[in-house]
């Protein structure tokens, strides 16, 4: 019998919300529940005690809230995974939001099922990856290269064997970047880099539920120098902005009469994901083919690869983030490992890799 490699923090200023995620998180075998707090002090002191390994952690809670926790942890120089478990409201977005900001590995929302039952079955579903992310990247087991590929063994010959984008032969009409757990953080460190005079729409995919985009966008257009806003349905995507597919929705694309236009739909999820990179990547590959550039961030599972193939098959230039830089060197690595990629950048390089990608010159990242 396996033993538990997680061991876990409740913190929750409800005696009965503790108990609850207690016994979720003790239903999934990678799990030992090592102790809880009612708020976020008796958290910290928990933490110098106990040693573990994960935090599930409130947002609202007396004395200190989850955010003063995450702030102190940050103080303190504590890393250690925290789940935010958040509320789908405005204000619970932008909490959670700042949440992910200061540092705390992912979040899921508060179940709301018809019965006890029902919750407790929709909160393990939903934390269970997030735990397994989490002990994934505890081993951190190096990737392989593709079959068909030489093996390479240094990070440099790794970038040098995936360097193939070249020059590009048609100026990008759009650019997609597809991102999941550990993406607000990235595209905070990403957008602001990107300048206003960026010759293309930006389309990004972040898997968030509704709300939570929103906040999500007001966020980066706050600090980016392109205009950044949560997409809608039938607006044209220009040069100079970045749009985000809303939370439980999907997005595609379409070139009509020469403009980018946006599609916001209720089509099903695909690989669970709504929005999907899949989704909205193959949309792009249909309508923009070799004038296309994608970009695959941080992010758990494998969204974003069947809609890569898509694009590379259309003639379309892949980036995916490195290991190194990535929260969860997930949905990158299975572009990698699916040979698609043209070039792997960590995040401080994405900016110049993307900029020269799409026709910007006088960057320093050729690719």
């Amino acid at each position: 019998m396996n033993q538990p490699v997680i061991r876990a923090l409740v913190v929750d200023d409800s005696a009965l919300y503790r108990k609850f995620v207690r016994s979720v998180l003790e239903a999934i075998p990678e799990v030992e529940v090592v102790g809880t707090a009612s708020n976020g002090r008796i958290g910290l002191e928990k933490i110098d005690s106990l040693k573990p390994d994960l935090i599930t952690l409130d947002l609202e809670m007396p004395e200190l809230d989850g955010i003063g926790m995450l702030r102190e942890m940050s103080a303190r120089s504590i890393k250690i995974p925290t789940i935010m478990i958040s509320s789908l409201t405005a204000e619970g977005a932008k909490s959670t939001n700042t949440a992910l900001q200061l540092g705390a590995f992912d979040f899921v929302l508060k179940p709301i099922g018809k019965s006890p039952e029902e919750s407790r079955i929709q909160l393990q579903s939903d934390l269970t990856p997030k735990i397994r992310a989490c002990v994934s990247q505890r081993k951190r087991k190096p990737f392989s290269v593709p079959a068909s590929r030489p093996v390479q063994t240094t990070k440099n010959a790794v970038r040098k064997m995936t360097d193939r984008i070249g020059t590009i032969r048609r100026k990008p009409k759009v650019l997609g970047i597809g991102v999941s757990t550990g993406g607000p953080v990235a595209l905070t460190q990403l957008m602001p880099h990107l300048p206003a005079n960026f010759p293309c729409p930006i389309l990004i995919v972040q898997h968030m539920p509704p709300m939570f985009t929103k906040s999500l966008a007001k966020d980066l257009n706050r600090i980016s120098k392109l205009e950044v806003q949560e997409a809608t349905d039938g607006m044209v995507a220009l040069p100079g902005q970045a749009l985000i597919a809303p939370g439980g929705k999907q997005m595609r694309v379409s070139d009509e009469d020469g403009k980018p236009t946006i599609h916001i739909t209720d089509d099903s999820p695909e690989r669970n994901c709504r929005p999907s990179v899949d989704y909205l990547f193959r949309s792009i590959a249909q309508h923009y083919g070799d004038q296309a550039v994608a970009a695959i961030l941080t992010g758990m599972g494998d969204d974003g690869t069947e809609g890569c193939k898509l694009m590379k098959k259309a003639g379309a230039a892949i980036l995916a983030q490195d290991e190194e830089s990535c929260v969860v060197y997930g949905m990158p690595r299975s572009v990698f490992e699916a040979g698609l990629t043209d070039r792997v950048a960590s995040l401080s390089e994405m900016s110049e890799c993307l900029q020269r990608a799409v026709g910007l010159r006088g960057i320093a990242c050729q690719v």
